[in-house]
């Protein structure tokens, strides 16, 4: 009996250890949680970059387009937005935006990426950082099915940056609810997939709410 448990203990700690290594996000979002990490809110189109619409053309789906406005944008106001009124691209709505916010953005706006910053902070919270990186680096948050745009399109409402040391190099993705994916723009993708499954989706939209409240 002692000669049988002193076998299965091992073999129990190594099935855990591999369980635990299995868990873990995939790099670089596995140094998320300990990172210096900052989230931006994007302009995620422009109207004089976009191609205007026929008059009374229609997105897919049905939903009436807005002349310079990409389909995929309206389909996603439309039906998939309205838990993230913050992230809606600025000037499409009445009372979304303010005043200015349908003129185009000057040259020397701030970008990231190529993407107009409309606002940024700092993602001070430990808990909501490791919680991106549990998203954002688990393979089973993606599936190709659910990406709605044309291959090499997306319209990011929504970047992300962070840096794990003084001396590393930051790692930054685009995230896009209207086009329900992901990119990455300074390292290799970890994931065979980049679309977003329904349930990173809602996940993601949770953080948005924590990051930008409703309203401000």
């Amino acid at each position: 009996m002692r000669s049988r448990t002193s076998f299965l203990a091992p073999t129990l700690l190594t099935g855990l250890l591999g369980m635990a290594c299995a868990s873990a996000p995939a790099a670089p979002f596995d140094s998320l949680k300990n990172a210096n990490a900052t989230a931006y809110r994007l302009q995620n189109y422009e109207p004089q970059a976009a191609t205007a619409a026929a008059p009374g053309a229609a997105a897919p789906g049905g939903v009436a387009a807005i002349p310079g406005v990409p389909p995929e944008i309206m389909t996603w106001i439309q039906t998939g937005a309205q838990s993230l009124q913050q992230l809606i691209p600025p000037g499409i709505l009445p009372g979304v935006g303010g005043a200015q916010a349908g003129l185009p953005a000057a040259p020397e706006a701030p970008r990231f990426h190529g993407y107009r910053i409309l606002s940024q902070t700092q993602v001070m919270d430990a808990d909501l950082r490791e919680n991106l990186g549990k998203i954002l680096g688990s393979a089973d948050s993606f599936d190709n099915q659910y990406a709605r745009c044309a291959p090499g399109v997306i319209y990011p409402e929504m970047g992300l940056s962070f840096t794990a040391g003084p001396t590393a190099q930051p790692s930054d993705v685009l995230i896009s609810f209207s086009c329900s994916q992901v990119v990455s723009r300074s390292f290799a993708w970890p994931h065979p997939a980049t679309g977003m499954k329904p349930s990173t989706v809602k996940s993601l939209s949770e953080v948005v709410q924590k990051l930008w409240p409703a309203g401000t």
